[in-house]
């Protein structure tokens, strides 16, 4: 399985992209470092889960963080889709609001398989591997997602309508 998910991902983000890996990237550290060797992409930023070794307080989570361009709980980007600026929040967990996302914000997690029912009205999606055919999920198929979405901000007249 571990081979299979490299493969993948390397099948999917070439040596110059920025992979940005929501979470439970190993269970085990002590292999962390040969996967993420093996991973081409050099900009891997890690946004971790509740299977890694965080916060960096030990010597063998600081390793494992090492490992990465970047690692935090909670992070807000503005990326690039087809030319535009999109407003990115990432999380392992999944938010029911988050910051500007009555503004159009995206949110972007995994933590739970694919188990959580989607909110067509809302611009979150699990980006689990085990969800999305087992690869990441580019920029331009998430905003493919996103714009099948019926999204709706919400507001006090939503929040009415799910009491």
């Amino acid at each position: 399985m571990d081979d299979a998910l490299i493969d993948s991902i390397n099948r999917s983000v070439k040596a110059e992209d920025v992979l940005f890996h929501l979470g439970d990237f190993c269970f085990r550290p002590d292999l962390a470092k040969g996967y993420r060797d093996r991973i081409r992409c050099r900009n891997v930023v890690l946004v971790p889960g509740n299977h890694d070794p965080w916060p960096a307080g030990n010597s063998q989570a600081k390793a494992f963080a090492a490992l990465f361009s970047e690692v935090s709980p909670l992070l807000e980007r503005n990326l690039t889709v087809d030319g535009k600026r999109q407003p990115v929040v990432l999380c392992h967990y999944a938010m029911r609001r988050w910051n500007k996302s009555h503004y159009g914000s995206w949110h972007l997690y995994g933590h739970s398989h694919g188990r959580l029912p989607d909110d067509p009205q809302a611009l979150s999606w699990d980006v689990g591997v085990d969800c999305n055919g087992y690869a990441p999920l580019s920029l331009t198929r998430i905003r493919e997602i996103m714009a099948g979405k019926d999204f709706k901000p919400f507001r006090k007249e939503r929040a009415d309508e799910t009491r």
